[in-house]
């Protein structure tokens, strides 16, 4: 069922947000748009049964708990949305058609069809907008302390299988059309004979007004969007052995000088030719 949440939390629910704090010196920023399935109290289930929120449609089951990992190993800040995708998608610009769901993986979402003007504003107003100024916040903190440009990961989970299509990948990689995080990071991640690692796979990376395109590809940061199987970290001993595996390669990355340039290479969504310098 899905989590049942204490009067406490139930009060957190007007916060879009949840930040980790971290050692800001290290210009390493760790993004979980999907984190988690909450539905604020007044929106009950969106009608839905309690069962669809046990789905990946609700949330990246496993991510919360691996990025929560990482912020204690690394001593960095991680930036967590406290709501569901369901409620609307803080990975999508606000132009997207597929920012509030009316279907998602075969299940219709009652509460988000048919929605009113009025209600999609409201929900831009009290999360979507909220979570992206919270992750603006926090990396124009980690650069200011740093004097660095802020190196970006964003954490998410895809499901092993679409369809009848049983996916290979252990993980994968999306990005753009800035490869300075990217390469070094399969390559690290290859470096493990056992991981099948996609390359914009299971997803394509290029996607206009999404998290990393407002955040990073926009801006001139080094970024990276991995993506981890859910029945890899659908339980403790998987959280930990990717926690454990990612530790060392997260340090390894931040420590390349080149992660830490602004640099603008433009965005395949908008068909611009890279790289710009800055």
């Amino acid at each position: 069922m899905r989590r049942k949440l204490s009067p406490e939390q139930i009060g957190a629910m007007t916060q879009a947000f949840e930040v980790l704090p971290g050692d800001s010196r290290k210009a390493l920023v760790l993004l979980a748009d999907h984190a988690m399935n909450r539905v604020p109290e007044p929106y009950g289930n969106l009608g839905l049964p309690d069962s669809a929120f046990l789905r990946h449609i609700a949330y990246d089951i496993g991510v919360e708990q691996v990025v929560r990992g990482l912020a204690k190993r690394l001593d960095v800040p991680v930036v967590m949305s406290t709501f569901s995708r369901l409620l609307i998608d803080p990975n999508r610009g606000e132009d997207d058609p597929t920012l509030i769901m009316k279907l998602s993986d075969g299940a219709i979402i009652p509460a988000n069809h048919p929605l009113s003007d009025e209600e999609r504003n409201r929900r831009l107003e009290m999360w979507h907008r909220p979570y992206h100024r919270a992750i603006e916040r926090t990396i124009d903190e980690v650069e200011a302390m740093s004097g660095r440009t802020a190196l970006v990961i964003s954490v998410h989970s895809f499901t092993p299988y679409w369809k009848q299509f049983a996916r290979p990948w252990h993980a994968g990689i999306l990005w753009d059309s800035d490869p300075r995080a990217v390469t070094p990071f399969i390559e690290l991640l290859e470096a493990d004979p056992d991981l099948v690692v996609g390359d914009n796979e299971p997803y394509e990376g290029a996607l206009k007004n999404d998290c990393m395109y407002r955040h990073c590809t926009q801006k001139g940061r080094a970024h990276a969007l991995l993506e981890i199987r859910q029945d890899l970290i659908g339980d403790e001993t998987g959280v930990a052995s990717w926690v454990d595996r990612l530790t060392p390669i997260l340090e390894t990355l931040t420590a390349q000088p080149d992660l830490h340039q602004t640099r603008l290479y433009g965005s395949q969504a908008d068909r611009l030719e890279p790289p710009l310098p800055m």
